[in-house]
């Protein structure tokens, strides 16, 4: 919005007498539009000082709220998202997210000693899982073994069976994490109280 704009509001809203109704009618039009503008800035500057390191308590006293929680919730508010079409559906519908991504990372990490077992044997041919071999963490073997599925695929069916299950099975963490959001009672006894699946670790090679 231009310069003159603002201050074609500003002089409506500081009461100057020479100033028919038709001109305060347009000074409320151009605010509404300065505000909706302004707020489509907000969650692109926050968005640019989280790309540049900064932290969500420093942030805070910046967007004017007191925690660090409150930040990151206001910007979840803000944000364009095709998470949800309202500001709390986008807050939930992320908060749901970030759920099933822990749900599924905790499924990884109890069933490590398959998973890294069958990336053995998809690294053979696939150099993007022989380097997440690397990891610590065997989260970071999921992607490349659904990446290497088409791969796999070609040359040894049986191992891309395998790799079919995994994908699907991670969906299904996935799926239950988010009916559980759904239905919270009557609580799932699989469920503790961090919402967490308790399905333990698999047997070895049965991803279950």
């Amino acid at each position: 919005m231009a310069i003159g704009d603002y201050e074609a509001v500003r002089e409506a809203a500081t009461g100057d007498d020479d100033l028919s109704a038709g001109q305060v009618l347009s000074a409320l039009v151009l605010l509404r539009r300065l505000r909706d503008e302004l707020a489509g800035w907000e969650p692109q500057l926050i968005a640019a000082a989280r790309d540049l390191g900064t932290s969500w308590a420093e942030l805070a006293p910046a967007l004017g709220v007191a925690s660090r929680q409150a930040a990151e919730r206001r910007y979840l508010r803000l944000r364009p998202s095709e998470l949800g079409a309202t500001a709390e559906g986008r807050v939930r519908a992320e908060r749901d997210k970030r759920a099933a991504d822990r749900a599924v990372s905790q499924w990884a990490r109890d069933n490590a000693a398959s998973l890294r077992s069958l990336a053995g044997q998809v690294g053979r041919v696939d150099v993007v899982v022989r380097e997440a071999l690397a990891e610590d963490d065997a989260v970071a073997l999921l992607g490349p073994l659904t990446a290497a599925l088409g791969r796999v695929r070609a040359t040894s069916p049986d191992l891309a069976e395998e790799i079919q299950a995994v994908s699907d099975r991670a969906e299904e963490v996935r799926r239950d994490t988010q009916t559980l959001r759904d239905n919270p009672t009557p609580r799932d006894d699989r469920t503790p109280r961090d919402g967490r699946l308790q399905d333990g670790p698999a047997p070895p090679g049965s991803l279950a």
